[in-house]
């Protein structure tokens, strides 16, 4: 067994350490035709692209700031057959740049852009986030990607899923993670949790593809898209600040407190995973009760 040394610049586009032992050349013969078939059918082709039910994801970008990653991401949905690309509030500049990217123009031409979270998953019945976890406090149930891949299969069925990733500085807000079912996390070393925006889709679209889907019945459990959970997150705030549950925050606290209220009503709203249904139902007992506590409030007045 020889030792060569492999050029740094090689070293670094292949990914492999500078130094490698390989094995001395033996003359070989030429295989025969029929020996080339032979070893061909000894080998598992795999397939990675999935099945018909992956044109219902949705993958979204949230305030992303780097062309390259924006390009990488779209160059991998197009490699593992994953066309619908959002982006949410993206960095002007840097999403111009990436449409430019080689390999990325002609889905980047189709991506979607949309200026909040709420407008780019409002069709979607299951949202999903990622993160690295870290040291934050989470209030969903977090799962890993090879565990996630393995039901995806099912979601996609049901309805469109949103698979939301966060800028490259921050990742996901609080606010953002309150429009999610739950999340999910690609198994890093724990001493160096994040991954680049960019490998980070490639890793979860592979994942994703790789499993292999089986003839799944839709459900009769019809999920409430997120457009008809966000009227019914907003209703219910205003029903509570009408009963007196939830005061109105003065101007000094409305910084500071409204949001995290609306994102703890949101996250309660997404927990109860209601049929489309029972929303809309949801929704008329709602604005019923809105407007016969308005009525009685102008009445004694």
């Amino acid at each position: 067994m020889q030792r060569r040394e492999i050029p740094a610049r090689l070293a670094g586009s292949i990914l492999l350490p500078a130094t490698v032992y390989v094995t001395p050349r033996r003359p070989c013969k030429r295989l025969p035709p029929c020996g080339v078939s032979l070893l061909l059918s000894c080998c598992k082709l795999v397939s990675v692209f999935p099945n018909a039910d992956s044109d219902r994801l949705r993958v979204i970008l949230v305030a992303p700031r780097n062309p390259l990653n924006i390009g990488a991401a779209a160059r991998a949905m197009s490699n593992f057959g994953f066309f619908h690309l959002r982006v949410v509030n993206p960095y002007e500049l840097a999403f111009r740049e990436a449409r430019s990217a080689v390999g990325a123009a002609p889905l980047l031409t189709r991506a979607e852009e949309f200026k909040s979270l709420a407008e780019a998953v409002e069709d979607c019945t299951l949202v999903i986030g990622t993160t690295a976890v870290g040291q934050r406090q989470l209030q969903h149930p977090v799962r890993r990607l090879d565990q996630a891949a393995r039901l995806f299969g099912k979601w996609l069925v049901g309805g469109r899923v949103a698979l939301l990733f966060g800028s490259e500085k921050r990742g996901l807000s609080n606010e953002d993670l309150s429009h999610c079912h739950w999340l999910l996390r690609i198994p890093t070393r724990e001493d160096h949790r994040s991954m680049n925006l960019g490998q980070a889709v490639a890793v979860c679209l592979y994942e994703l593809a790789r499993e292999p889907q089986a003839s799944v019945k839709p459900e009769k459990h019809v999920p409430a898209i997120a457009a008809d959970l966000e009227r019914l997150t907003a209703l219910l705030l205003d029903a509570l600040q009408a009963s007196g549950y939830l005061k109105s925050p003065s101007a000094s606290q409305k910084r500071r407190s409204a949001a995290p209220t609306e994102d703890k009503i949101r996250r309660l709203v997404h927990r109860l995973r209601l049929s489309a249904p029972d929303a809309e139902l949801t929704l008329g007992i709602l604005r019923q009760i809105l407007w016969k506590s308005r009525k009685d409030n102008d009445r004694s007045q």
